[in-house]
């Protein structure tokens, strides 16, 4: 798939060569891994299982006796240069399967903008959503997401960043390829304070 291949390039010339070694290590999602992602989530895009069959997640994730930890993922959002993980396809699975409330921050509706208009009111449902990346603090501050579910403003397949403290649920791309597309074209800019 030519965005996965023009991502990958874009990604190994913005990653350090300590960087590199380590993602060398990791290899792509089992057959009966991406079978069974293909089957809990049949939406789930082509390009997200391409990026799974080359790398099986890089956040604390185990290939052989070797644990790597490299953020290759962005926000995609301009003024965000946080890092981001990708999950592994199993630990996607698993951190998909709780309803994600988002009800605390609509009681607030001074700030209209804590909660997109293009997310459904009753927040990501379990089998509705799937939890793909974390940034580099360990998910606690940021999350994203790919949302099957959306309001009738939004798309299916739109990509969610949650973002802790103030916290707020935003839009930032209507499909994993425009997500990967923005990492692209932002020139991998969320890696560049990243030291290996």
């Amino acid at each position: 798939m030519d965005l996965i291949n023009d991502f990958f390039k874009g990604l190994r010339s913005a990653l350090s060569t300590d960087e590199l070694k380590e993602l060398n290590k990791a290899c792509g999602a089992t057959k009966e891994d991406i079978a069974t992602l293909r089957a809990e989530y049949p939406n789930c895009p082509e390009s997200l299982i391409c990026l799974l069959e080359n790398i099986d997640g890089t956040y604390w994730r185990k290939y052989g006796d070797t644990k790597i930890a490299v953020c290759i993922l962005g926000s995609g959002v301009e003024e965000d240069t946080y890092p981001y993980y990708l999950l592994s396809t199993q630990q996607m699975l698993e951190s998909s399967k709780e309803e994600e409330d988002i009800s605390y921050l609509l009681e607030y509706q001074d700030d209209e903008e804590a909660v997109d208009p293009k997310i459904n009111q009753e927040g990501l449902l379990p089998g509705k959503y799937l939890h793909f990346s974390d940034c580099m603090n360990n998910g606690g501050s940021s999350r994203l997401y790919i949302d099957f579910n959306p309001s009738d403003k939004g798309v299916s397949g739109q990509i969610i960043r949650f973002i802790h403290d103030p916290d707020e649920y935003e839009v930032v791309a209507d499909s994993f390829d425009e997500y990967l597309q923005n990492l692209i074209d932002g020139g991998f800019i969320y890696l560049e304070n990243e030291e290996g």
